[in-house]
């Protein structure tokens, strides 16, 4: 705790932190304000201040864990893995609540969602940054936001541009990423992909079958075109006259020669329960369609099929150098987040927070980073040299991990 130090002005203050993380990282079986201070023998009002109220730095808090991370755990192959998380919630009071698809109950339902950002190396993962989406509702009634605490400058935004934001803000605190991984709901939006290209970023980022584009690029031409008789002249640069329409990725994979000559090649990509998860793969070239209807830069395309169900994914990645093996550890990498979410809830109750305040809900979520980070520390130390990651996220958590295998 001594770390956060300079987080605080006051010395009492100070001393709440290393209550409420004692109580995170405890045995109870509720982890939300009121159990934490019955447990630590001081009042209830004292630890929900500190969440509230009381003056202390929690950005400073956040730069912190990151410089922690960068310090201590920086790889060159380090991942950064973007996901949301989703929070049941009764009543009407917490900040950004509504009835929205709860991704951890798997339907609608009166939640809150959060965006997070984590971190992952071969040995250590952990959870960086996270932030409130508010929903649209929220941000067009600012009395409600008033009363929750939530400040005018504090709107609605998609989440992809949440996650952008997240991603500056790690960068901006030395984090480095050497590529980002996601799903489709992120993937599946050009503009988000774009943002990550301009700022250099190389990502391998699960797309929908509903994706277009092009496995060979269209020619495009600057000449304007005009119909004879009135009527102004199409827009250039534009395909030229009969070049093939874009088509989506389900139906390249069904009928292009280039994935139709290609043989399956199978990858092992973890252990599971009932033995080796493999996937059979096809990859090309493929040019994306843009906001204009004109082909993109080039990126990769990779198929990954699995043979036992023939569940398919769609990969889309701007690293042309990459070997295809390494693309899949990193677009098979994202289990590191939702173990990192599992772990925060069952160990550290991210999804116990009943306030009603903004500033409360951002201070409990980098409490909560900090408390993971230590337990993720520890469960290193303690790992000594054992190489790999040490479990798969499982309803029976006894599943064990390794890393992608050219079988």
């Amino acid at each position: 705790m001594e770390q956060y130090a300079d987080c605080f002005a006051r010395k009492d203050t100070r001393r709440h932190l290393t209550t409420y993380v004692r109580g995170q990282l405890s045995d109870l079986p509720r982890k939300s304000v009121e159990p934490i201070a019955l447990h630590a023998g001081v009042a209830p009002r004292t630890l929900q201040n500190f969440l509230s109220l009381l003056s202390w730095d929690q950005e400073r808090m956040r730069t912190r864990v990151a410089e922690i991370v960068v310090g201590d755990h920086s790889h060159p192959c380090a991942v950064g893995i973007l996901d949301e998380t989703s929070d049941d919630k009764n009543g009407s009071k917490t900040p950004g609540v509504q009835r929205q698809w709860c991704g951890s109950l798997g339907k609608e339902e009166n939640c809150i969602v959060t965006v997070h950002l984590a971190y992952a190396t071969p040995e250590f993962h952990c959870l960086l940054d996270g932030d409130l989406y508010l929903p649209q509702s929220w941000d067009q009634d600012r009395a409600r936001c008033r009363e929750a605490g939530i400040p005018e400058d504090v709107v609605y935004r998609p989440k992809w541009r949440i996650a952008l934001e997240l991603l500056d803000r790690a960068t901006a605190q030395g984090v480095r990423f050497r590529w980002l991984t996601f799903d489709e709901g992120y993937g599946g939006k050009p503009e988000f992909l774009r943002e990550l290209a301009s700022r250099g970023q190389k990502y391998v980022a699960e797309v929908p079958v509903s994706s277009t584009g092009w496995v060979t690029a269209p020619e495009v031409t600057d000449r304007p075109w005009r119909k004879s008789g009135p009527g102004r002249p199409r827009n250039a640069p534009r395909l030229k006259s009969g070049s093939l329409p874009a088509r989506s990725v389900a139906h390249h994979l069904r009928h292009s020669p280039a994935f139709r000559q290609q043989p399956w090649v199978s990858y092992r990509v973890k252990e599971g329960q009932k033995g080796p998860i493999v996937w059979e793969v096809k990859h090309v070239t493929f040019f994306p369609k843009d906001e204009n209807g004109l082909p993109g830069e080039p990126l990769r395309l990779i198929v990954a099929r699995n043979p036992l169900d023939g569940e398919i994914k769609y990969f889309l990645t701007n690293d042309l150098e990459a070997s295809l093996a390494t693309l899949l550890l990193v677009a098979f990498s994202r289990w590191k987040v939702e173990r990192c979410f599992e772990d925060q809830k069952g160990e550290v109750g991210l999804d116990h927070y009943e306030g009603r305040t903004w500033v409360g809900l951002r201070r409990h979520l980098i409490l909560a980073s900090v408390s993971y980070l230590f337990l993720a520390k520890v469960h290193q130390d303690q790992r000594g040299e054992k190489s790999g990651v040490d479990r798969l996220p499982s309803a029976h958590r006894n599943v064990r991990a390794g890393e992608v295998l050219v079988a």
